[in-house]
């Protein structure tokens, strides 16, 4: 598997990897009529994609948050509704990391996760 961020192959592989195909939210016109049928006005289809890690050195952990600081960026991943990797803007969402080993000037942060949304 090939995860790039911006061109640039990701500092370290996640250890869970999970991309969700969204609808967005139906626009005013998607309504039921009284016989239960929905008739839907679906703004689009969109991607996201989160990611978590195992234990990861502090120069890894960083890399990977800096990687996604801009505003927006491109994510290269594979794809599971087109069937291959695709290329698409995306923002992020929440990223926490827990520090799981402090020892000296080593931290090793454990539990990174990541939530990419596509523009």
């Amino acid at each position: 598997m090939i995860i790039k961020i911006n061109g640039q192959e990701i500092a370290a592989y996640p250890a869970a990897f999970l991309v969700t195909t969204l609808d967005l939210d139906d626009g005013e016109t998607s309504v039921r009529t009284a016989d239960g049928i929905l008739n839907r006005d679906r703004i689009a289809v969109k991607r996201k994609i989160e990611m978590s890690f195992g234990g990861l050195e502090w120069d890894k952990v960083s890399a990977i948050l800096q990687s996604i600081q801009d505003e927006f960026f491109e994510v290269y991943y594979p794809d599971p509704m087109t069937g291959g990797y695709e290329a698409k803007t995306f923002y992020a969402g929440d990223r926490p990391a827990t520090i799981a080993i402090a020892k000296g000037d080593t931290i090793i942060w454990e539990g990174l996760k990541l939530s990419l949304i596509e523009r």
